[in-house]
């Protein structure tokens, strides 16, 4: 059986779309910018996608870099659900990190919450 590469995975953001940069060969997976999108769902499909396809052949480490400087309630369901996907990882024994950027106490806060919510190792970075 001949297993198939998987392919990057990058969206050029702005203003109100993330940028995403998600690196199956290096295990990088970077979400950046604002994410307040009125249709979430649209935008967020294909990466949960990509992440499924991920799963099934994951880098040796992967460091998920949430970068966002700021998203709105629709987005934070989404992102919970990526988060919820990537755990699976962790419970299957595979390294992987969380690093939660962030530039005010709220978004530190809101790492936390997720923190809270998954069972994987976070890290805190006070800069975006």
């Amino acid at each position: 059986m001949e297993v198939v590469k998987q392919e990057a995975f990058t969206v050029n953001g702005n203003s109100n779309r993330p940028d995403v940069n998600f690196n199956a060969e290096t295990g990088i997976l970077e979400l950046s910018g604002r994410s307040i999108l009125e249709n979430a769902g649209k935008f967020y499909e294909p990466i949960e996608h990509w992440i499924e396809e991920y799963l099934c052949h994951p880098a040796e480490k992967t460091v998920f870099k949430m970068k966002l400087e700021y998203f709105n309630t629709t987005t934070s369901k989404f992102l919970l659900a990526l988060l919820e996907r990537l755990e699976l990882l962790y419970k299957a024994g595979k390294n992987i990190e969380i690093h939660w950027h962030y530039i005010d106490p709220e978004m530190a806060e809101l790492g936390e919450d997720y923190q809270n919510m998954v069972q994987m190792p976070f890290r805190f970075f006070d800069s975006l």
